[in-house]
């Protein structure tokens, strides 16, 4: 392509993709082709602003312009407009990084993501890429897992247990081998930050584990990826190859004489093996069941070797640690949340895409400042954080500020960082015995209070909603849902009446039960 040409940026996001990117992208060489224009096309990620995808870049002298939600029939007006120099159109959204939604965060994991071509390992590097790794590779095993300890990293996976922790556990361990398993079974409603890093930014994923495998002595990896991620799981062995093929990867990374490779491995659509043990379980080729702990991963993890398993999010977060250091990162957030997670909106939003905000912003400031409310244009009703086995929140607690332990402290939890909205047409009957029937379906069967504490809580709800001797069939669902707490193998039963009791104490009228609110 000719110095001249204008690089204009069409997303390879699957979402972008589902709305027609690939027929924008088309439309644009073929009209550029009619009227003799040079254009370089590039595929870029989403900017995570779905409500305008496809979005459409053009790289100008001052910066980015962005036009969106572009379909193939507006490209011709748009050449009219003379969108190649940011001229005016209908669908013109000014400057990318002046768009509000946009501006009003703070992108430390997803700075690439949107900006660069997700498959150029070069422009990976021109934007701070592998800094993280050579950075590790200068410092002992033991300093890199310091930095992780320092910068307060916690698991984003939902549990939020420290990650140097479980790092600093694994490199401890004595064993000939060790690995490191990345959990990209992303199962839960509403979550998408997982997908945008694997087919937006990949590099940073692998940069993240070969990190991790330096740290604690690991030689091989694994990244566990849905089988409803076609495109994610392309881009990966993708970019896994060309890493390999550049020295970030084999036998000899970056002529340091450690070893590390690679490999993508796919589930087959269970939710359970979203939890560790399970997981390493399907990745060994078994069924995908729950392992009772001890002993814990980390010392006899996967094929009985110690294990590093971490969230997709929480390997991401490494190579910026490395690159500016543990107190850079530390300094975003609150208290003992650290640094930033990309929240996803979803549901009934009207601006529907992922924020990267640090800890301590409150709820209410995601589903109004950036998701600007129901899409219906009602009243907002509930909204459910952290999967199907998050609890549903009222209004009352939307001004919670977005921190592990304010959230742990009303029954609630952030988890994943995604959150479903739903306005004052809800039922949350409905929605409790969704969150028993899903249980039930996705159970591994393993224990009893999952097993058939789920399918008992579909029939006791139901009773309920029929007033069949409904104050009895109350403490009955109170009762089931303490023994699933409590008595369940995993988060899976343990779980699930976070979402069932929520709803029966917030919206206790839905249940035809107005004075039966817990105290």
């Amino acid at each position: 392509m000719s110095a001249d040409a204008i690089t204009v940026y069409v997303p390879r996001d699957s979402t972008a993709l589902a709305l027609g990117a690939n027929e924008v992208a088309a439309a644009i060489a073929a009209e550029a082709g009619r009227r003799g224009l040079k254009v370089e096309l590039v595929r870029n990620g989403s900017r995570g602003m779905f409500w305008l995808e496809p979005l459409v870049e053009v790289a100008t002298g001052a910066g980015r312009v962005a036009y969106g939600p572009v379909d193939a029939g507006d490209v011709p007006g748009l050449f009219d407009a003379g969108f190649l120099g940011g001229g005016a159109h209908a669908l013109a959204q000014g400057p990318t990084e002046e768009i509000a939604y946009l501006k009003k965060q703070e992108r430390l994991t997803f700075a690439r993501v949107g900006v660069t071509d997700p498959l150029s390992l070069d422009d990976y590097l021109a934007h701070e890429g592998y800094v993280g790794l050579k950075n590790a590779l200068a410092l002992t095993p033991e300093g890199v897992v310091q930095q992780v300890l320092d910068s307060g990293l916690r698991g984003r996976g939902g549990a939020a247990f420290p990650t140097g922790i479980k790092w600093k556990t694994v490199a401890g361990a004595k064993a000939a081998q060790k690995y490191v398993v990345c959990n990209a079974d992303e199962g839960d409603s509403g979550t998408f930050s997982d997908r945008m890093v694997m087919e937006d930014d990949p590099f940073m994923l692998i940069e993240g584990m070969t990190i991790a495998a330096v740290a604690v002595g690991a030689t091989e990896g694994y990244i566990y990826v849905r089988s409803e991620y076609p495109h994610a799981i392309a881009t990966l062995n993708e970019a896994i190859a060309i890493a390999a093929g550049r020295g970030y990867l084999g036998d000899n990374i970056l002529g340091s004489g450690k070893r590390f490779r690679l490999e993508v491995r796919k589930g087959a659509g269970a939710y359970i093996c979203g939890e560790e043990t399970a997981m390493l379980e399907s990745i060994e080729g078994k069924r995908g069941v729950v392992r009772a702990k001890p002993p814990l991963p980390a010392l006899e993890g996967l094929f009985g070797k110690p294990t590093v398993i971490n969230n997709l999010i929480s390997l991401a977060s490494v190579p910026i640690i490395l690159a500016r250091g543990a107190d850079f990162y530390k300094n975003y957030g609150v208290g003992r949340s650290m640094g930033t997670l990309p929240f996803q909106l979803a549901g009934n939003i009207k601006r529907g895409g992922l924020v990267e905000k640090a800890f301590g912003l409150t709820l209410r400031e995601l589903l109004e400042d950036f998701g600007g409310g129901t899409d219906s244009g009602r009243p907002i009703r509930a909204v459910q954080m952290g999967g199907p086995l998050g609890a549903y929140m009222p209004q009352s607690q939307f001004d919670t500020p977005l921190d592990y332990e304010a959230f742990a402290a009303i029954g609630a939890m952030i988890g994943h960082g995604g959150l479903v909205v739903f306005d004052d047409t809800v039922d949350m009957a409905k929605q409790a015995r969704y969150a028993m029937e899903f249980c039930a379906v996705e159970s591994c069967g393993k224990c009893t209070p999952c097993r058939i504490g789920s399918t008992r809580g579909v029939e006791v709800i139901d009773k309920i909603v029929a007033n069949h001797e409904r104050p009895q069939q109350i403490h009955l669902l109170r009762s089931l849902c303490d023994t699933m707490v409590n008595g369940s193998l995993c988060a899976m039963g343990g779980m699930t009446p976070f979402p069932v009791l929520s709803a029966l104490n917030h919206f206790p009228e839905d249940f035809g039960t107005p004075n039966e609110k817990a105290a």
